[in-house]
């Protein structure tokens, strides 16, 4: 019976992806000759930009690593009902703490990356802590608060920039950054002269845990009917508040982790506002693969190498990078939309009225 119905299910979000798919595509066509430039240049560029070569396949990977990581937080969380809009806070916090113990911290040297690592985890997690405690004290849509504290995140970080010992800045906050951290603390490059680090190992892992998960432990069914009913899942006899705070902290560690491998891995020293909305990335993301862990995977691939061709694209031709982003934008919003509904009320609109 579940695959008699599975199989309708799957042939509607086939056909809302294509449709989605073509839409963005004549979009984008549309936008890039508005702009004055050659659509087939502006998409030729953007596949160059992809796989053109060995720097271009190091550059995409290098924005597909941290779109698994926010997508993955993105995705346990929405799963399980939790509105987690903080990523882009716990992300920074996780970064920030992630290069204080890459700078001062005096381990060996193949202890340090893990040492940073789980610190940029731990921070993000704390960071969680707080607006799910507000929530469960306080009753305070944690919407809301997480959207808050993604500012407050970034202005306590730029803070702690300038005035921590040891970190020097100047009054200009585009040239404002930290020292950079000891090389013994940086993820292993994967292709020379680019910044596809070994974080790209770690997203993968992400992938499969949670998709165990969630298939196949008692954990990963909990979480899902807490998602699907709360209610339903407190008289089932499931501890909805422990597991609303574990999935809560859960969702900002691998946040915070995805901060610690940015700064392991590409940027090797704290700067702020560095992350360019890569927490945002990761909500969309996770509503275009409707919260499923496999899917993100999938999504990150086009996400990332759609980034990494815009930059070549901005490069070669004369269409800006911002399009690309104006796409994306606009696919999130096509695949979002529930054609059956839409296609029912205009079939009760067009029918006759006695």
């Amino acid at each position: 019976m579940n695959r008699l119905q599975a199989k309708p299910k799957l042939l509607t979000d086939t056909l809302k992806y294509v449709l989605a798919f073509t839409a963005v595509a004549l979009a984008g066509t549309l936008l890039i000759h508005f702009q004055g430039g050659s659509p087939g240049e502006a998409y030729a560029a953007i596949l160059q930009g992809i796989c053109g070569s060995a720097p271009a396949v190091g550059n995409s990977i290098r924005w597909i690593t941290p779109c698994i990581f926010t997508g993955i937080a993105a995705t346990v969380a929405f799963r399980s009902g939790v509105m987690n809009l903080g990523i882009e806070g716990q992300l920074y916090v996780g970064a920030f703490a992630a290069t204080l113990v890459g700078l001062y911290a005096p381990l060996p040297h193949w202890l340090l990356p893990l040492a940073c690592l789980l610190a940029g985890g731990v921070c993000g997690l704390i960071y969680a802590l707080i607006p799910a405690l507000i929530k469960l004290v306080f009753q305070i849509d944690e919407m809301i608060v997480t959207l808050m504290l993604n500012y407050v995140a970034l202005w306590v970080t730029e803070y702690f920039t300038k005035v921590v010992k040891g970190i020097s800045s100047n009054n200009n906050s585009k040239a404002m950054a930290t020292p950079l951290i000891q090389e013994e603390a940086e993820l292993p490059r994967l292709i020379a002269r680019t910044n596809a680090s070994a974080g790209i190992f770690i997203a993968l892992a992400l992938i499969a845990v949670v998709f165990v998960v969630y298939r196949f432990t008692t954990v990963g069914y909990e979480m899902k009917q807490v998602g699907a009913n709360r209610r339903f899942a407190l008289v089932g006899g499931v501890r909805t508040t422990r597991l609303f705070l574990s999935i809560f902290l859960l969702s900002g560690f691998i946040a915070g982790l995805c901060g610690a491998v940015e700064i392991l891995g590409v940027y090797g020293k704290f700067a702020p506002s560095f992350a360019s909305n890569i927490g945002w990335d990761g909500v969309m993301i996770a509503m275009i693969a409707q919260n499923s862990p496999i899917g993100v995977g999938v999504v990150s691939l086009l996400w990332g190498s759609l980034k990494a061709g815009a930059l070549q694209m901005e490069r070669v031709t004369s269409t800006n990078r911002l399009t690309v982003e104006l796409i994306q934008a606009l696919f999130v919003l096509f695949v979002t939309v529930d054609y059956s509904k839409l296609l029912k009320k205009l079939r009760r609109k067009e029918a006759p009225t006695c």
